[in-house]
């Protein structure tokens, strides 16, 4: 007895002893979360095929990536993302074994090893003034054995070591107002030309020796017609460019360091030329191209400036720069659009009327046009030029085109989404089976088989008796036997559509199971036209998302854009149908649209009204219906919203007046009138950051037990806005001011009222912040100047006017104000409590779990800068927190007070992952209430679920039923076994 007793506790001890890790197993990875990479659209490629080493092409990005790709497979070698301020200027490959890159406005200069991307060296420069940047790597020029690297920047040439980035000499150039076009090395000699226009109609020229940075040669001429966009070099002493009004055609010669001009009206060379002309950037010896209006011009330069135009289309046409395959021979490509093909063509640049390929391939229509063609050549088997074609298209992405095929293709588009919504899969009709299975002898026995061995690996798992190969092979059987990429729903709302747009105008459905694009779309109304000159994507809506009773209809989203960056430009409405990706319509609005306010109204077919607010504040409703407009009368009185107006420091809130007085009556537009303002004085203050309430999100209750069984009620409004400013001098990057000139004021402001609940002002800090509101609380990110660290801070704020309710015959026999409605109107009778917390790292961004009751307790979602995602229980930023909690408190679950939030290694989100450049963090709730759906997203996209209080309501996915029924089974024979010995035993006793 006292051995069994003995057992038990240190049975119990043991278990007690555990702690629960939030951390996956080997076998784990790829079956909650996936991750995927991207580049962004490419701007630069350098290819690298020598017959040594892998092949391969480097890119540079409009993201700030820098990445080597596989050519065989378009694969990512090695890539580094610079940073949001860290713009590319050039890139090229010195010496075969390194990456030269400019970035930083001409700033930076870094070299990095070409095979594994390692940074060799880096080098800052600075000069005189700011100017166009530009970069050179020549390919013969030695300063005593060390090759060197040309950069002209800040009105400085510098000459730069290939091996160790050290600056060899350097030229400053004094001309205020020259504009650089071109840095040209002379392919025979040490002399190098700089070339470009000062003072708008002047056309300057230095010849340096490459050798010392000696000026040898200053030369300017001027042209009374003045100089117009980019110019086009056609041989190493000779450009073209535009007049100031693109319709004479310029060749600038100034061989041997004397300049000279050729000009040629346009109309001379093509009868019906309309419009000015724009030169298409290219470097083909002899050749250029023009564009007006909808038509390109190939034009070849001959002798003493004459040109004649060699070729004329009306098709959407892209050139490559020029490839040297031969000494005294370059070849480039042409890639002209026709219907649903794309023409291939490569020609020398001395030969036009030859081709020395010609191919059409099939393009995907929602892949948009050619943007950018990069050529590289190969060595066939039979000696001949065979050509590889790296290309960009409108929607971003990157293909690679060879022998009239498509080798590979790349998704790049998905590296910049601005804005994501979520969509439901249709349900799954009976009888409809989504896997078909052959019903013989021979499948049945081998489905036995793999589900033996399937079950005998899991086993091995279990017991921690797998090897490597079996941990893959476990892995890879539950990748395969998962139905997390099933087109339709599961009972617990983990399959679901990410529904993201991207900065080209493309939406993508993304599978939550495995993050593959189930469909894109490139938007007709994202399309630059006449109508819409310069398209920008807004905002994705949910529009119409149909109940059980409303099957028939696909669900459907909103994208709203607007015609260019102005606010007052018109803006314009898509719908499109979330399961196929079918734009069921657009609408190009003759007003701008300012503002989108999802109203919580719907039709009967479940469609969601939206009010636009254009720039004249006229609210225009949306869908334009008769049932809309009656749902809209009837709620007229309760819309109410705000408006904030960052730069004039103003908080404004609106409600509607009557339906719009213009010359032409529309029923569904109505004026507006200010129902409240509050001006914050730009000399002491200045808004940084505002954030409300998700409008979706659960609130599971109202109370709130704390310790010694009493009870708080949450100030629960839909109508709170979190308002940050800042003093001015405050406003620039950290450390820009001292303690003393500096402040953050935090606001709670009642957006129908304009009252302001709470206010707070942190004495020596300063943002950037970072905040997220979720019921009554709101937790914001800012930077300490006193204590030189950032801070955390946490305000809950609670309902006094609710606070008699505690009396337990009051409740039972209804006696009680809990059901009594809420007026903004009336005076609230709120608490508050805050506290702030030291925190490690600066953020990127912040949200909070959020599931589908609201039972669930919180975790914050924290994009830190190194761009992973931190999972922080919400307790620790508890205001009640304290030194010595009693124990009423610790029961509650209140955690000691620190002055510090701690950091958990186990609690990253993203395991070891890095969501590159991350941008942003959003939740969605599932239909099993203890998991949220977390989808991360910046160059990089990362998705996963979480359970911030753990899968209390269901097994896990590796729940092992065989072992369960294995053990089920041994104690049944167990049970059976020891019956019958029990049994014989008791008849030999009773025979004795």
């Amino acid at each position: 007895m006292a051995i069994r007793s003995f057992l038990i506790l240190f049975l119990l001890f043991f278990l007690s002893s555990l702690h629960p890790i939030l951390s996956l197993y080997e076998d784990q990875v790829g079956l909650m979360d996936w991750h995927e990479q991207y580049i962004g659209k490419v701007k630069q490629a350098v290819f690298h095929t020598h017959k040594t080493g892998r092949k391969r092409v480097v890119v540079s990005t409009e993201e700030n990536v820098i990445a080597s790709l596989d050519l065989r497979h378009g694969e990512i070698f090695w890539r580094h993302v610079l940073g949001p301020t860290d713009v590319i200027d050039g890139i090229d490959v010195a010496l075969g074994k390194y990456v030269i890159t400019l970035s930083s406005g001409g700033s930076v200069l870094r070299a990095w090893n070409l095979p594994d991307g390692q940074m060799v060296w880096e080098s800052t420069l600075q000069g005189p003034k700011h100017s166009k940047s530009l970069l050179l790597v020549p390919t013969n020029l030695k300063i005593e054995k060390d090759n060197v690297v040309l950069v002209f920047s800040y009105g400085r040439l510098n000459a730069v070591s290939c091996t160790d980035g050290e600056v060899l000499w350097k030229k400053d150039f004094e001309a205020e107002s020259l504009e650089v076009q071109q840095v040209i090395q002379c392919p025979s000699s040490d002399l190098v030309y700089i070339v470009g226009f000062a003072a708008s109609s002047q056309f300057e020229m230095y010849q340096i020796d490459a050798s010392n940075g000696e000026l040898l040669k200053h030369e300017s001429a001027a042209f009374s017609g003045g100089f117009l966009g980019e110019v086009s070099l056609v041989s190493s002493e000779t450009i073209v460019a535009l007049d100031s009004t693109g319709s004479i055609l310029l060749t600038i010669s100034f061989r041997n360091g004397k300049i000279s001009f050729q000009q040629i009206p346009i109309s001379n060379l093509v009868e019906d030329s309309l419009g000015p002309a724009v030169i298409i950037p290219s470097s083909v010896t002899g050749i250029f191209a023009i564009k007006m209006n909808a038509i390109t011009m190939f034009i070849r330069v001959m002798g003493e400036g004459k040109l004649e135009v060699v070729e004329k289309t009306n098709h959407e046409t892209s050139v490559s720069d020029a490839l040297p395959i031969s000494e005294g021979q370059q070849a480039f490509a042409l890639i002209q659009h026709a219907g649903s093909e794309i023409h291939l063509t490569v020609k020398l640049a001395h030969d036009w009327d030859g081709n020395l390929l010609k191919e059409s391939i099939k393009m995907d229509q929602q892949r948009g046009l050619v943007h950018r063609v990069f050529i590289n050549n190969y060595i066939r088997t039979d000696r001949s030029y065979g050509f590889r074609v790296l290309i960009v298209m409108e929607d971003h992405s990157l293909l690679l085109l060879q022998q009239g095929a498509i080798v590979w293709s790349r998704e790049d588009g998905l590296a910049s989404i601005i804005d994501v919504t979520t969509s439901e899969l249709p349900v799954e009709k009976d009888g409809v089976s989504v896997a078909k299975v052959e019903h013989n002898l021979f499948e049945w026995l081998k489905m036995l088989f793999f589900f033996l061995e399937g079950h005998m690996l899991k086993l091995k798992g279990t017991l921690m008796l797998a090897s490597p190969e079996d941990i893959a092979a476990i892995q890879s059987m539950r990748l395969k036997g998962s139905e997390k990429s099933k087109m339709t729903r599961d009972h617990n709302g983990f399959r679901k559509l990410l529904i993201a747009l991207t900065k080209a105008g493309k939406l993508f459905a993304l599978h939550t199971g495995d993050g593959h694009i189930v469909w894109s779309h490139l938007l007709q109304s994202l399309h630059k036209s006449e109508a819409c000159q310069h398209p920008i994507g807004l905002n994705l809506y949910q529009w119409q998302v149909p109940h059980h009773h409303a099957m028939d209809e696909n669900p459907s989203v909103l994208v709203v854009s607007k015609c260019g960056p102005s606010s007052d430009i018109s803006g314009v409405l898509s719908f499109v149908d979330t399961y196929t990706g079918k734009e069921l319509g657009s609408l190009t609005l003759v007003h701008s649209i300012v503002q989108v306010i999802p109203l919580p109204y719907t039709d009967s077919t479940e469609q969601r009204l939206h009010l636009l607010i254009d720039a004249d504040k006229h609210a225009h409703l949306y869908p334009k219906t008769p049932e809309a407009i009656d749902i809209f009368q009837h709620e007229f009185s309760n819309i109410y919203w705000y408006s904030v107006e960052d730069d004039n420091g103003i908080i404004k809130g609106h409600v509607l007046k009557s339906k719009c007085t213009g010359e032409v009556a529309d029923e569904f537009c109505f004026d507006t009138r200010e129902l409240w303002s509050i001006v914050f004085p730009s000399e002491s203050e200045m808004i940084i950051a505002s954030v409300t309430r998700k409008s979706n999100e659960v609130v599971h209750t109202q109370s709130k037990v704390i310790a010694d069984q009493d009870v708080m009620y949450k100030y629960i409004s839909r109508n709170l806005l979190f308002v940050a400013t800042v003093a001015p001098k405050a406003s620039g990057k950290i450390g820009c001011v001292t303690p003393e000139e500096s402040w953050l004021v935090v606001y709670l402001i009642d957006t129908v009222t304009g009252r302001i609940l709470h206010r707070v002002t942190h004495h020596g800090s300063q943002g950037p912040v970072h905040a997220v509101f979720s019921e009554n609380w709101v937790v914001y990110h800012y930077f300490n100047l006193r204590a030189h660290r950032y801070e955390m801070s946490v305000i809950e704020i609670y309902d006094q006017s609710r606070a008699d309710n505690k009396d337990v015959w009051k409740l039972v026999l209804g006696k009680h104000n809990l059901t009594s409605p809420i007026s903004s109107y009336s005076q609230p009778e709120v608490i508050t409590k805050s506290q702030s917390y030291f925190f490690t790292h600066s953020l990127k961004a912040i949200a909070v779990t959020s599931t589908a009751k609201g039972i669930t307790s919180k975790q914050l979602l924290i994009g830190t800068v190194g761009d992973q995602v931190l999972a922080l229980d919400k307790r620790f930023l508890d205001p009640r927190r304290s030194v010595n909690p009693t124990q009423a408190e610790k029961e509650e679950g209140i955690i000691p007070l620190t002055d510090s939030l701690p950091i958990i290694p186990q609690s990253y989100v993203t395991h070891s992952l890095k969501v590159e450049g991350l941008r942003g963090v959003i939740t969605v709730p599932a239909k099993l209430e203890s998991t949220t759906l977390v989808f991360a997203y910046g160059v990089d996209l990362f998705f996963t679920q979480l359970a911030p209080s753990r899968t209390y309501d269901s097994l896990t996915e590796d729940f092992s039923y065989a072992l369960l029924l294995i053990t089920i089974v041994a104690l049944v024979a167990a049970i059976f076994v020891t019956w019958i010995l029990s049994e014989k035993k008791e008849l030999q006793e009773k025979w004795r």
